[in-house]
């Protein structure tokens, strides 16, 4: 199925001018019909889900067109967008342990002012 931009708008959640910056920044390439209207694929739909995946994991927007162009080249680069996203993990991984770190933390300081609250109440 083929979307116009405003159905592909509604059904990835994103704006038209969202969608129009991905372009212009090489993350998405949509098909042109013969007047020069974008129209966007299954196949689009799904990459876009990636993106916001990504995007979600703070993924760099630079990593994300660094993937992207390797994507467009084809499967030859299939170990390099690999490497990325291992790269990625490493990182996200860290965060993980960071945020529990903290998270942790916190949870020590709300124990502490329920037992300060108990014992003076």
């Amino acid at each position: 199925m083929n979307y116009s931009i405003g159905e592909f708008s509604k059904l990835t959640n994103l704006s038209i001018d969202t969608l129009r910056y991905y372009e212009k920044e090489g993350l998405i390439t949509p098909e042109r019909k013969k007047n020069g209207r974008r129209y966007y694929s299954e196949k689009d739909v799904t990459w876009i889900a990636f993106i916001k995946r990504l995007k979600e994991t703070k993924m760099p927007i630079k990593e994300i067109q660094k993937y992207a162009k390797l994507r467009a080249i084809g499967n030859s680069t299939m170990s390099e967008r690999m490497d990325i996203l291992i790269k990625h993990k490493t990182v996200l991984k860290e965060e993980i342990t960071k945020a529990n770190e903290n998270l942790q933390k916190l949870n020590e300081k709300i124990d502490f002012y329920k037992s300060a609250i108990d014992f003076s109440v």
